[in-house]
């Protein structure tokens, strides 16, 4: 059975700037406040797992069994089917220590040039994976995906990672060019958040008292 969360305040076990700033705006209207990893001094675990929801398993776990509390964590990237998948799990590693995604979005522009790659061979998804853990070691995992296209150059500069680069389908603008609320109501880590919300989370009425998501 899905267990709930009854905790008010929730680690996010990341050190990425972005992604607690965007994971927090997911969050705030549950009434849930969050503290980074970065914030709490906890050191990044070794990502060591073979899939993205491997990999945000071990971070959750990692930070709610340092800190006590709930924590929950991402693991996402950018998917390129014509480059065999990558930069898949290791897109955050594509960056380099530097967090330089820059390079990042022309490594693989490169890499798409040296297929010859256009129309389908541009296809490409986001995908993320959550995982909210317990200090009992309980952990729960939702998952989403989000399909487009890369577009080159990079366009806006709103949102992180490879989201200058990222069209998804039906849209005009890239997740870089979107204002963040409309990017929240698409993007593969909403989906995921969708899941989780249903199943874990219940959402604060404008008097500040729960109310029962349907």
């Amino acid at each position: 059975m899905t267990r709930r969360l009854a905790a008010a305040r929730l680690v996010i076990a990341s050190h990425n700037a972005g992604k607690v700033r965007e994971i927090a705006e997911l969050l705030q209207p549950y009434g849930v406040s969050v503290v980074s990893a970065g914030a709490l001094g906890l050191a990044e675990p070794e990502e060591t797992g073979a899939t993205f929801a491997e990999n945000a398993a071990l971070k959750a776990r990692a930070a709610s069994a340092a800190s006590g509390l709930p924590a929950l964590a991402d693991d996402s990237g950018l998917v390129v089917p014509a480059l065999g998948g990558a930069p898949g799990i290791h897109s955050a590693r594509w960056a380099g220590p530097t967090r330089d995604f820059g390079n990042a979005m022309a490594e693989v522009e490169r890499l798409l040039q040296a297929l010859g790659a256009d129309g389908e061979r541009r296809r490409a998804s986001f995908v993320c994976a959550l995982a909210l853990a317990w200090p009992d070691g309980h952990t729960e995992i939702f998952e989403g995906e989000v399909h487009g296209r890369l577009v080159w150059p990079p366009r806006g500069d709103r949102g992180f990672g490879y989201d200058p680069v990222f069209l998804a389908d039906g849209q005009t603008l890239t997740f870089g060019e979107m204002d963040p609320a409309a990017k929240h109501a698409i993007s593969h880590r909403a989906v995921a958040f969708r899941k989780l919300l249903a199943a874990c989370l219940q959402e604060m009425n404008h008097r500040g008292t729960e109310t029962q998501r349907k």
